[in-house]
């Protein structure tokens, strides 16, 4: 047997070539590349203004069932179909989302990829990268920063401080700080205030920065976004702050994408990083419609299940961008399907036909659900070592059920001669124009009814259920001009319920909004739904006591 490499092993031991050779292949000049180091570096203005006149090539969507312990690989199949696609002549760009500091040091680990379908360079990636995350950390807290004084120096704008909505945010798991009271200590820092903090994947300059066209279209919706209300209701904008100029300064280079490679040493945009289950899940539409003008192909994916990820990337990325997926990759794995099928995570290696056919249904779903949006699907079988024939028969006749085709793929092992079936696959679905996307349902629905669509048509729910201060909330925002926005959710990714314990295909539940908010400058609402949190916890053990620097001076202990 061949000798077991760790991610970061693999990673580390790869030939990359510079990152001005990764630009020529898809026709970016040196002139146009802004260097961070020999393996990355960040895409003009200039460039991407210079190739919007050029037509698109065809977006593929890779999305998942709800993710499990077991686990599904959703970048690592991004990333090997991107080279799968390469390898049978087709020009190939890979679009991602960046890795948060929280995740990395808390349970769920990077996004980088995995095994021999891997962007590097990992560790940079999953760690500080290009600062962009920094850089939007401190765009939101100087907005922050800049409401407070504003109160402190007379407060000007009458905003009443029990009805300030702008909180701050750190790029970390820190419960702690969920909830705080801040400017205690005397006349001299301000009036006292409930406040808290989100995860900066959380916040909405994430998401204003993703859905951006430009740095002017950036400035804009920062100036859009609601800060504070006063007394009668009203809302204050970042704009009558005055704070749209100093933060566009601090967000201009975080606005330009990243381009690294692949182990394969093909193109990846690595660029934005909203969460999937508390924000709209997707990279930046900067970083897509620019692969769009460079490649026939553009690889990219959606966070956590289709439930989320997939839904967002249609309804909010989609419509905002006028982005038409021509296919849609859903992955899955025989042991996610067998602890669906109730198996528990210590026997998954043993063969189960049955817990397998019984786990289907929650990949069914998902299934249908991307048919709903119109765009036609193929699954993709990510391979373990412990996965047995009949099993892999029974996870592809239950899909054949439901017209479409499960490929077995070994990417993880075998590179992009793994995901070579898988790209044909996909090159043939995209080529038949079969796809006739369209959004689950239209701008001019109430808000609530919006949810409520997304609840009965994705989640399979009897319906969403809401206080009636939250609904009259919705309305409020409905008369000031906002009816038209879609619904981001923020709900558990475990399961198409609000109990991430209730796995498979559950019907018939309720969906508790518990808290609306107005991402004005993004132009979304998001529903918090359940006990979902804006700002996560760390677990028991966290990931951060394996990560340490070794004898060397390299990294050790990035998943």
């Amino acid at each position: 047997m061949a000798e077991f490499k760790s991610d970061i092993e693999i990673a580390r031991a790869a030939k990359k070539k510079p990152i001005q050779e990764i630009g020529a292949k898809i026709g970016i000049s040196d002139e146009h590349l802004l260097p961070y180091g020999h393996d990355k570096a960040k895409v003009s203005a200039d460039f991407i203004r210079s190739v919007q006149g050029k037509p698109d090539g065809k977006l593929i969507l890779v999305t998942a069932i709800n993710p499990t312990p077991a686990g599904e690989g959703k970048t690592t199949t991004t990333v090997g179909l991107g080279d799968g696609l390469n390898r049978i002549g087709k020009k190939a760009v890979i679009c991602i989302r960046e890795a948060s500091l929280g995740p990395n040091f808390g349970m769920k680990g990077g996004a980088a990829g995995g095994g021999y379908a891997q962007v590097v360079p990992m560790d940079d990636m999953n760690l500080h990268f290009t600062g962009d995350f920094h850089a939007i950390t401190s765009a939101h807290n100087l907005l922050s920063a800049l409401l407070d004084n504003h109160i402190y120096w007379g407060n000007e704008l009458g905003i009443d401080t029990r009805r300030v909505t702008w909180r701050r945010v750190m790029d970390m798991n820190d419960r702690a700080l969920r909830q705080i009271v801040c400017s205690l200590g005397g006349v001299a820092n301000g009036y006292p205030r409930e406040a808290g903090f989100d995860i900066t994947v959380a916040s909405e300059v994430m998401a204003i920065l993703c859905l951006s066209r430009d740095l002017k279209d950036l400035e804009k919706r920062l100036g859009d976004i609601i800060v504070a209300y006063r007394r009668d209701k009203t809302p204050v904008f970042a704009r009558d702050l005055k704070a749209p100029g100093a933060m566009a300064v601090l967000l201009k280079d975080a606005l330009q994408p990243n381009l690294v490679q692949t182990l394969e040493n093909n193109p990846a945009f690595v660029h934005g990083g909203p969460f999937a289950n508390i924000a709209h899940g997707c990279n930046s539409v900067m970083a897509t419609t620019t692969a769009l003008k460079l490649g026939e192909y553009v690889v990219t994916e959606a966070g956590f299940g289709a439930d989320l990820g997939a839904e967002k990337f249609f309804d909010i990325k989609c419509r905002k961008a006028g982005l038409k997926p021509a296919a849609a990759v859903i992955v899955a794995t025989v042991r996610a399907m067998k602890m669906n099928g109730g198996v528990k995570k210590d026997d998954l290696g043993a063969e189960n036909v049955e817990a397998v056919k019984k786990g289907c249904p929650n990949l069914g779903r998902h299934i249908e659900n991307v048919h709903e949006f119109g765009v036609p699907v193929v699954v993709a079988i990510n391979h373990f070592h412990s996965d047995t024939d009949a099993e892999i028969k029974a996870l592809q006749d239950y899909v054949k059920t439901l017209n479409a085709d499960a490929i077995v793929c070994r990417h993880w092992a075998n590179g992009s001669a793994g995901a070579e079936d898988l790209a044909k696959k996909v090159v043939q679905l995209a080529e038949s124009g079969a796809s006739q996307f369209s959004p689950l349902y239209p701008d001019d629905l109430g808000l609530f009814d919006k949810i409520d669509t997304i609840v009965k048509r994705v989640y399979r729910g009897e319906g969403a259920i809401a206080d009636k201060s939250v609904r009259d909330q919705l309305h409020q925002w409905e008369k000031q001009g906002y009816g038209n926005l879609p619904i981001c959710m923020a709900k558990t990714q475990y399961s198409f319920s609000t109990d991430p314990n209730l796995r498979g295909a559950p019907t018939g539940h309720v969906v508790p909004v518990r808290e609306v908010r107005l991402s004005a400058g993004a132009g979304f609402v998001v529903a918090i739904c359940g006990e979902i949190m804006t700002m996560p916890g760390l677990p028991s053990k966290p990931s951060s006591e394996n990560i340490r620097l070794n004898a060397d001076g390299q990294i050790e202990g990035l998943s």
